[in-house]
């Protein structure tokens, strides 16, 4: 199965950033061995395209590029998501 790729933009001292990596950092915790996630974290401060898109969304998590969520990850959702496009 291909390697999915997570996004998770945020920045520094943002607490739903933080809450957003511990959730991920679960779901992918309890994936099955097959299912391969890359996380990727991205800092709007870092790059002003992704300032002026998400300063007022993040945390955002994208699942290969795509938006998955924005402000709170659920893992329930999030697990699902993973595991739906890995089929």
């Amino acid at each position: 199965m291909p390697t999915k790729r997570l996004t998770l933009i945020g920045k520094p001292g943002c607490h739903l950033c933080d809450d957003a990596r511990e959730t991920i950092n679960a779901v992918i915790a309890e994936l099955p061995a097959e299912c391969s996630v890359e996380l990727v974290e991205q800092s709007i401060l870092d790059d002003e395209a992704l300032h002026a898109q998400y300063w007022d969304e993040i945390p955002v998590v994208l699942i290969d590029d795509r938006v998955h969520t924005i402000w709170r990850v659920e893992s329930q959702r999030l697990s699902a998501a993973l595991l739906e496009e890995t089929e």
